[in-house]
């Protein structure tokens, strides 16, 4: 009968490691924030992404505003990697107050600018997350 337990115990256990390698993947981190007031050409802080996983960076607005009589519309997006010399750039994205994705980017410490408001001069977004 111990003998019996203890096999159970072992299968169950093995069941348990290996049910945990089909987990979903999860984001190495995110950061929350927020915008107040940005125009075109302002930075946000910088996030190191030490590549421990395959999640895509992306950066999600909620809630935008603008100064511009028509309202949000869109915000251009530019996500860039700070390196010594001329940071690299890896491309831009419109975000229609949703979600704005770029791909697994490799280890470094990246930032995104904000370099253009369809509708208005600034943008304030009540909710950022930024997540790799």
């Amino acid at each position: 009968m111990i003998h019996m337990r203890k096999a159970v115990a072992v299968a169950a256990g093995t069941v348990m490691v290996l049910g945990l390698g089909a987990l979903p993947a999860h984001a190495e981190n995110y950061h929350d924030t927020y915008l107040s007031n940005w125009g075109p050409g302002k930075e946000s802080s910088r996030w190191a992404d030490n590549n421990r996983d395959s999640v895509k960076t992306s950066i999600r607005f909620s809630s935008c505003y603008t100064d511009g009589a028509s309202g949000f519309n869109s915000a251009t997006l530019k996500l860039s990697k700070d390196v010594f010399g001329p940071d690299d750039h890896y491309g831009s994205r419109t975000n229609k107050c949703n979600t704005s994705t770029w791909g697994d980017q490799s280890k470094g410490d990246y930032y995104f600018t904000l370099t253009g408001v369809n509708s208005g001069g600034v943008l304030t977004v009540k909710s950022v997350r930024i997540t790799w």
